[in-house]
């Protein structure tokens, strides 16, 4: 169990599945009570981090909707009393031409991944200053150093995030809050996995394997890859780490 985490309270945005529902199971893993906020129904969520011996909480929410969050955080707040940590993990990753994107395809990207962490972290900000103690971790992509196409909206939308995690970390670190991001390659999740293949590869299971001997380590990224990042990022022992934006992607991308 790493330091300070024994019966702190996470809240995880995109928790059902993927990366977040791994994030979910680990830190409840290290004592760590959890809620998680989705569109898509917690339930297998909450059997992980119940069966690790935690508290559990499903909130069906729409992470670009302040009303949503709003109802999502006074369920917190009646069920746990605070939110120690926060994960801004939901996301989403569609690829489109630039020629063919639309401007509502940009805004819904640019919602779902980067408007999420500015209203989650206004949600359980106040509560993190009032303690002085406070975790946020947001989540990057490996793809900012990649030569990749079709992901304008998308990239936009995680040099956002990596700009919003420094400017936080600058607003926030003498309050004993600290704001990190992750940036993982391509990782094998429900997400990736519900996507259409780039152009000139068979399905998505070509684009993992092309993806992974792109990296030092030369095998496909999953969600068990970057729970001990997360784990790290959120214990006492990362006290003094704040505004750093972590590749956690077998080595494609240095820094």
């Amino acid at each position: 169990m790493a330091k300070g985490h024994k019966d702190k309270v996470a809240v995880i945005t995109g928790g059902a599945n993927g990366i977040g529902q791994a994030f979910a199971k680990r830190l409840a893993e290290d004592g760590v009570h959890v809620a998680i906020a989705d569109v898509a129904p917690g339930a297998d969520t909450v059997k992980m981090i119940e069966a690790a011996g935690r508290q559990a909480l499903a909130c069906q929410c729409d992470v670009t909707s302040p009303d949503s969050i709003a109802a999502m955080a006074a369920d917190v707040q009646k069920k746990f009393g605070r939110c120690d940590i926060l994960i801004n993990c939901a996301g989403i990753y569609p690829q489109r031409a630039f020629d063919d994107m639309t401007f509502e395809d940009w805004r819904r990207v640019l919602s779902i991944n980067l408007d999420s962490c500015f209203l989650m972290s206004k949600a359980f900000v106040p509560g993190m200053k009032q303690r002085g103690w406070g975790r946020i971790v947001n989540m990057a992509s490996s793809t900012l150093g990649s030569v990749v196409t079709g992901f304008v909206h998308y990239m936009s939308s995680k040099a956002g995030i990596v700009g919003f995690t420094r400017a936080m970390a600058s607003e926030l670190g003498a309050h004993g809050i600290t704001v990190n991001a992750i940036s993982p390659g391509l990782t094998r999740s429900p997400g990736t996995l519900a996507r259409k293949p780039r152009p000139g590869m068979s399905d998505m299971e070509a684009e993992f394997n092309f993806a992974a001997g792109m990296q030092a380590i030369k095998r496909v990224e999953v969600p068990e890859d970057l729970v001990g990042t997360v784990s790290y990022l959120t214990s006492d022992d990362a006290a003094f780490i704040t505004g750093q934006t972590l590749n956690v992607d077998g080595g494609r991308v240095r820094s």
